[in-house]
This record gives C-alpha cells, sequence and structure tokens, in this order.
C-alpha cells in the first residue's frame, strides 16, 4: 500500500538522522581508538592528572549547553518542547559531525583517529557555533533544515577557525571571534536566504509570555554561573586559567548590573526588560573571552563588561528593529545583539591590550 505523498516530509527526519548515526558507527568502528595505556606509571598519572583537571570544566560546559542555552530559547511560549528537544539533537550531531571532521584533517594517523577528552571538548566548541546561529532562525526553520545548516557550518568553522588561529596566530582563549563572531554573522546569513526576500510580520505566537520570559531568565542564569568556564578550560593550567576565571566573573558582573540601569532607563515605564537581562547579563562573557587570559587589569575587565552590556542593550532597542526595516534581516534571539556586537568589542579590547603592553608582559 503506497503511503500518502503528506507523510513523506516527517519520514525525511528520522532517515536522515538514521543514516547518519549508522555512517558514525562504520567510521567509528573502523578508523576510532582509544591511547594505548601507558605502561609507565608516571605517564599514568600525568593522563590522571590531565582528566581530573579538565572534566569538571567539561561538566560545566555540558550543562551550559544542555540546559542553560536550553531553557534560554524557551522564552517563544509555544516554542519552549521543540526549542529545547531541537538544541539537544543539534549539540549530539554536530558534536559527532566535527568529531570526524576533526580527526581527519587534524589527527588522522597510520589509519588511526586516537580519541580522548580533549578532541571531544574541541567538537563540542564547534557544535556552540550551531547552536548559537539557530537563534536566528529559531521557530521557523523545520528540524531538517536545521541539520542541513549544522552539515555546512561545522566544516566552514573548522576552517575559518584554522585560518584564525593557526595561520593568523589570533589569541583568542574564550572563542570570542573564532567561535561568537562566526557563528553569529552564519546565521544572519542563512537567516537572510531563507527569509529575507520580505519582512516577515512578528507572529502572535512570537510574543512571550511572563511564564516563557521566567523559563529563559532561568536558562540565563544557569549560564551566567557557568560561562567562566567555557572561557578558561583551553587556558594554561596556572596563573593563565586562575586569570582567566577572575576577568569573566568580574566582566559578567559588571555587564548584569550595567543592563539593569540601561534597560530601565530605556524602557519608558522604567521597568526592567526580561529580554534585555536574559542577554545584556552574558555580554560580558561574550567580550572578554579574547583577553580573559592577557595580563588586563581587573578595572579594564569590569570596563569591558559594562560597555559590552550598554552596546547588547542599546542593539537590542534600536538595531534589531532597523536591521528589519532597512534589510529585512530577521533575527529571532537577537544573535547578533549577544554575540556579534560585543564579539566585536572584544576584538577590538583585544587589539588595544596587545598595543598597550609592555615589552616584557607574556
Amino acid at each position: 500500500m503506497a503511503v500518502p505523498p503528506s507523510t513523506y516530509p516527517h519520514r525525511l527526519l528520522p532517515l536522515f538522522l538514521g543514516l547518519f548515526q549508522a555512517a558514525m558507527l562504520l567510521f567509528f568502528a573502523l578508523f576510532v581508538t582509544y591511547d594505548e595505556p601507558s605502561a609507565q606509571e608516571k605517564d599514568t598519572s600525568l593522563v590522571a592528572h590531565q582528566v581530573y583537571s579538565t572534566f569538571p570544566f567539561f561538566q560545566d560546559i555540558q550543562v551550559m549547553l544542555v540546559v542553560g542555552l536550553g531553557l534560554l530559547l524557551t522564552f517563544l511560549p509555544r516554542y519552549g518542547f521543540s526549542s529545547l528537544t531541537h538544541n539537544f539533537l543539534l549539540l549530539n550531531f554536530s558534536m559527532q559531525w566535527a568529531l570526524v571532521l576533526q580527526g581527519l584533517l587534524h589527527h588522522f594517523h597510520h589509519g588511526q583517529i586516537h580519541l580522548d577528552l580533549h578532541k571531544l571538548l574541541i567538537s563540542e566548541f564547534a557544535a556552540v557555533t550551531v547552536l548559537i546561529s539557530v537563534g536566528a532562525i529559531l521557530g521557523r526553520a523545520s528540524p531538517c533544515q536545521l541539520l542541513a545548516m549544522a552539515t555546512c557550518e561545522v566544516p566552514i568553522y573548522l576552517a575559518s577557525e584554522w585560518v584564525i588561529v593557526t595561520c593568523l596566530g589570533v589569541l583568542d582563549v574564550g572563542g570570542t571571534i573564532t567561535i561568537h563572531i562566526f557563528s553569529c554573522y552564519f546565521g544572519l546569513g542563512v537567516s537572510k536566504a531563507l527569509f529575507g526576500a520580505t519582512q516577515q510580520p512578528l507572529h502572535p505566537k512570537e510574543t512571550p509570555t511572563p511564564s516563557s520570559d521566567l523559563m529563559s531568565l532561568v536558562g540565563t542564569l544557569i549560564l551566567w554561573v557557568f560561562w567562566p568556564s567555557f572561557v578558561a578550560v583551553l587556558c594554561q593550567p596556572g596563573d593563565a586559567q586562575h586569570r582567566a576565571i577572575l576577568n569573566t566573573l568580574l566582566a559578567m558582573s559588571a555587564g548584569a548590573i550595567t543592563t539593569v540601569v540601561a534597560s530601565s532607563l530605556l524602557e519608558r515605564d522604567g521597568k526592567l526588560s526580561p529580554g534585555h537581562l536574559q542577554n545584556g547579563s552574558l555580554a560580558g562573557g561574550v567580550a572578554i573571552g579574547v583577553v580573559a587570559d592577557m595580563a588586563v587589569p581587573p578595572v579594564a575587565s569590569l570596563a569591558l563588561g559594562s560597555l559590552s552590556a550598554v552596546v547588547c542593550v542599546l542593539g537590542f532597542r534600536f538595531l534589531t528593529p532597523l536591521l528589519g526595516r532597512k534589510l529585512t534581516l530577521h533575527d529571532q534571539c537577537g544573535i547578533h545583539n549577544l554575540h556579534g556586537l560585543p564579539g566585536i568589542l572584544g576584538a577590538a579590547a583585544s587589539v588595544m591590550a596587545v598595543l598597550v603592553a609592555s615589552k616584557d608582559t607574556s
């Protein structure tokens, strides 16, 4: 008995995911293995130290991506379940896809890819770019379109990251340039390609409700708490990692207070905008990532966090409506205000930090 044509799109998602996971199983069976156990006790202790020093940061990042970011995207009242599930699906899909591509490009030796926690962490960083980019088209794209976007974005991210870090020698431990700026403008490009022909009217289901804003704010608080781990995980253990944690906390604390000030002044009734708080309080973490481990004074972290929050709030208040009118650019979650503008600000701050640093500064 023939299947009605209308059911084919509903079967496309499981078919695509099933083929993808089958391909991953075959690839891992043929080419992926673990390192051989070390015979020397000293080497074993070193590996154990590396695992125990990295895995707590890794767990924090998992909570950020699965719980924090997932809840942050639930501000659309009729799209909360889909936001959480699509975020979780894209994280796992993109991580496996990035793990394969990175292994083939950088870690393929003698026909084998040796898997370790650091490679898995780098793959999750590639998946973060997809999760951020999705914010531009949240609620307007099908799951298959999201997976197609992830399939294309991960290799492009890996190429751009290699050019920025390896070829140009840019220092960016927190991913301000390589992750936040890249994912922002990639997502906006996808949004323009899919929905930029005409200006999209605001759908009634896109208006947040108090309960959806509250759930999204919970996601913001989770991201705020664990953000220092995201910035510091790739820093050199010791002074650099300690400095990155402190700078990130200072920047995000200043950003949270400045967001309340800026939002209250810009709103007509003086009330705090939930959208401003959900995003502006995280802007400091985006901007500080590129200079977090540098020898910058604490006041610079406070200033950068405050300035990034102001830029984020002003972007929501003025720039997003302007881009929608002039360029018919749809940005559902305001990723340009949270990731693009603070990212550019952080990149400019890193240039200033290098220029003003003394010659004897490491």
